[in-house]
């Protein structure tokens, strides 16, 4: 039975009971429910035909402010008094937020028992400020250590930090886990400030999972994992109860009941067994798992929808590698391109909207993301998406790439697979798919088998500047070609010595020959050489070589060539790109324009003249600082010279005349 027009309002205004605060919060209600079923009014009905006085809640903020003053408490302190997350009090304090009955309840005893008379209470600017004598009080803001840390103090709390990589799996799942329910919980929030309470709006939310983005079961939620707050587990057929005996058990169960209700999470949270045995014995030992369910429920490192970067996870994975990688001794086995890279990609490129995107060695999907982040900034009032594509060979990282979409709400087509030797992106016909823009960041200096060049059916190699040996650098560039529409542009991440070997070589390097046909066929739009310790598991610069099947006139014939090695940030243990200079790169090579010391533009027989060497670095020559001295710098360093100069003839000679 469906309840349509003003009938829901009549058969409220029938309770006489009902306050004028409740009817105008069923009025909102109906709007926003569109009058949806007649279940979701009695739920309403239910939770209201008590209500006769709503609490005043326009003193919260300084109430709250009074209650730490009182009691020496920090906002994440006071947040764990009260049962809620540290974010949640924060947005009570500042307006944000209204606490709804219960928690009400609990800020008046709180408040009791800090002495704080809530009609008597000094103001001052507004708030109420009450202070114990002899004592000073705390300040709001809490400390932090960032999420990075929080993350690899979670993994070596497991078994160590010698063995910390092995459990990257378990702790991905268990973090995306955290912020669909942090997620969850902002949701309801939010809708309890329009039904007016927490209880009703969860009650309606379990009754109509359409409301939020993703639905969690009650043992799937945070506070119940962490034990924070209680569920009745239900017994089963044979009246067996289905209470967990661990938390192992319960994080799995809680995995495969996210599914259950989310079908589209299959294979992205429930990737692994967390009560899983080997040999008798857990994997990892319920103790240790226990711990990590605590620091990931601290409340300063909440993952809500206003807690964190959208792109957390991508850059939470890329540091867990990094960290591995360093632990374990690795050195270049896995590339993940830092956060501003991407951008910087992104912005050169500047894809517009409806235009169809591919990377096909894609990791987290971090630059697809970025593209469209873009796009969107670019163009805020478009009502049309990018279509973004990603082909990814590991399984955990493809795992993540999907984790990655659903928290952007991003839909990409992605893929498992080898894109050398199985590209997963093809016609009816069998050819490969085309696309408007590609970006990649591929393994650098691969080795592939030759028969690999030699066979392939897509005719990615021969058609390209011929096949290659050895690094398969190039390799990936005539696969990006090949994938690129007429008309298209890509910018592709490789080692910095790709643009460099078999120059000035007297045996034809077969790299050179495919660097000369990119240049011959007038495809490199430029070359970007990026500073030093910049990426993940390696040291080495790495360059962006930048395609383009359609050069505009201005650059029919040319290559822009950018040295951008000095422009970073340093850092301990990367450094990276400021966001101003990401922005300016991206300007400086779109305008194409000579700058002395950092942009030169060549011709293809410039480029020819130099055995195809493209380094920007031996094109562009950056002066150090010492190199241009004004006189009177010049004049005072002579003056300290000449007075050193004197204190050591004074020296000697004290040493002569004592001899």
């Amino acid at each position: 039975m469906t309840l349509v027009g003003d009938e829901p309002i009549r058969v409220l205004s029938s309770a006489m009971f009902f306050t004028a605060g409740a009817m105008a919060a069923f009025r909102a209600a109906s709007l926003i429910l569109n009058f949806r079923s007649l279940s979701v009014w009695l739920i309403l009905l239910d939770h209201y035909a008590n209500i006769t006085n709503m609490t005043d809640t326009a003193t919260v903020p300084s109430t709250l402010q009074a209650i730490r003053a009182a009691l020496d408490l920090t906002q994440a302190e006071l947040a764990e008094r009260l049962g809620v997350s540290f974010a949640t009090v924060n947005r009570w304090e500042g307006g944000a937020n209204k606490p709804q009955r219960a928690q009400l309840a609990k800020i008046t005893a709180l408040a009791e028992e800090a002495g704080v008379d809530l009609g008597d209470a000094p103001v001052v600017g507004g708030a109420v400020v009450t202070r114990r004598r002899g004592r000073q009080a705390k300040s709001a803001t809490p400390t932090t250590k960032p999420m990075e840390q929080m993350l690899w103090d979670a993994a070596c709390s497991i078994r160590g930090e010698r063995d910390a990589p092995k459990f990257r799996d378990y702790l991905l799942p268990l973090l995306f886990l955290k912020r669909l329910s942090d997620v969850f919980d902002d949701e309801i929030d939010r809708l309890a400030e329009e039904y007016g309470d927490r209880e009703v709006a969860i009650e309606i939310a379990d009754n109509d999972h359409s409301l939020l983005r993703f639905y969690l079961p009650p043992e799937a939620r945070w506070a119940v994992i962490s034990g924070r707050a209680q569920y009745d587990w239900p017994d089963d057929e044979r009246g067996r109860s289905t209470r967990p005996r661990d938390v192992g058990e319960h994080l799995t169960k809680a995995v495969r009941a996210v599914v259950r209700y989310n079908p589209t999470l299959a294979g992205v949270i429930d990737v692994v067994d967390f009560a899983a045995e080997r040999n008798g014995e857990r994997d990892i030992n319920p103790g240790k798992l226990n711990g990590v369910v605590e620091t990931f429920s601290d409340p300063r490192y909440r993952l809500g929808l206003a807690d964190v970067q959208p792109d957390f996870l991508g850059r939470a994975y890329e540091y867990l590698l990094r960290k591995f990688a360093e632990g374990s001794g690795q050195s270049a086995g896995e590339f993940f391109t830092p956060t501003e890279v991407g951008f910087l990609m992104a912005r050169i490129l500047r894809p517009k909207p409806g235009q169809a995107c591919h990377d096909y060695a894609c990791g987290s999907a971090g630059l697809l993301i970025k593209l469209q982040l873009v796009a969107n900034e670019l163009d805020p009032t478009a009502k049309v998406p990018l279509k973004l594509y990603g082909q990814e060979l590991q399984a955990e990282s493809y795992a993540v790439a999907r984790m990655n979409a659903i928290i952007h709400d991003m839909d990409i087509d992605l893929r498992r697979g080898d894109t050398m030797i199985n590209p997963k992106f093809r016609t009816p016909s069998g050819s490969l798919d085309q696309f408007d823009l590609v970006v990649a960041n591929p393994m650098w200096n691969q080795p592939f088998g030759a028969s690999i060049f030699e066979d392939d059916p897509y005719d990615r190699f021969i058609r390209h500047g011929g096949a290659t040996s050895g690094k398969g650098d190039w390799a990936w560039v005539q696969h990006t070609s090949t994938v690129l529409k007429d008309g298209g542009r890509a910018a592709v991440v490789l080692d910095t010595g790709a643009v460099t070997r078999g120059s000035g070589s007297r045996n034809q390097d077969k790299e050179r020959n495919i660097r000369k046909w990119f240049v011959d066929q007038d495809l490199i739009e430029g070359v970007i050489l990026m500073p030093d310790n910049l990426f993940y598991n390696t040291m080495a610069a790495g360059v962006i070589v930048v395609l383009n099947k359609r050069k505009p006139e201005s650059k029919k014939g040319q290559i822009t060539l950018v040295n951008a090695s000095k422009r970073f940030t340093k850092g301990k243990p990367k450094n990276h790109l400021a966001e101003e200079d990401v922005a300016d790169l991206a300007r400086l090579f779109n305008t194409g324009e000579p700058v002395e010391g950092e942009v030169a533009v060549i011709d293809l027989q410039q480029a020819a003249d130099a055995d195809y060497n493209l380094s920007p670095s031996r094109w562009i020559q950056q002066a150090s600082a010492l190199d241009h001295r004004t006189v009177p710098e010049l004049l005072s360093e002579l003056v300290e010279l000449d007075s050193a100069a004197r204190q050591i003839d004074e020296a000697l000679a004290n040493m002569l005349v004592k001899l």
